[in-house]
């Protein structure tokens, strides 16, 4: 059975959350990869359109609101922010999240997911099997925990990006 997607915003993220104009020689190198550029948001469709078996959207924007506060990703928090109130997410949830409150979510398996999330991006030697095991004993199934790994490997590599080009676009407004 196919399971209809989500509507996304007919945006680029990372153009979003990076805002640079095409004057911008950061612009202009950003765009000679092409492929890239197109492989990246697709990826990002990829991570929040598809319905994934164990794992709701939702789940997911929570776990890419808190990846991107863990990173100091502040730009790219907002986007994933301005996405869960857009989904209809609960606010109190949302706002723990933002503020790192992890232990006050009343969700034992939520905590447990992103708790999850935090290691890999901050001591990722613990994402070992006890780390997996205990998401399989909150009831996440093999597909959901590959999903997830894959999600918090692809926001890992998002924040890496965004970073990068707003550096480029600093040092553009300084030379």
């Amino acid at each position: 059975m196919t399971n209809p997607a989500v509507q996304l915003p007919a945006i680029d993220v990372v153009d979003h959350v990076v805002p640079l104009s095409a004057n911008q020689p950061t612009w202009a190198l950003r765009q000679q990869r092409e492929k890239v550029v197109s492989a990246t948001q697709s990826s990002y469709d990829a991570m929040f359109s598809h319905k994934v078996e164990g794992l709701s959207r939702t789940e997911r924007l929570l776990v890419a609101l808190h990846a991107c506060r863990v990173s100091k990703a502040a730009n790219l928090a907002a986007h994933y922010r301005e996405e869960l109130d857009a989904e209809g997410a609960d606010a109190a949830v949302a706002n723990a999240v933002e503020r790192g409150e992890i232990a006050s979510l009343a969700d034992a398996r939520l905590r447990a997911v992103l708790l999850f999330t935090g290691k890999l991006i901050e001591r990722p030697i613990e994402g070992d099997r006890a780390a997996i095991d205990a998401l399989a004993a909150h009831g996440l199934s093999t597909p959901a925990l590959v999903a997830l790994s894959q999600l918090i490997a692809f926001l890992s590599y998002q924040v890496r990006v965004v970073a990068g080009l707003k550096a480029l676009a600093a040092a553009e407004v300084s030379a």
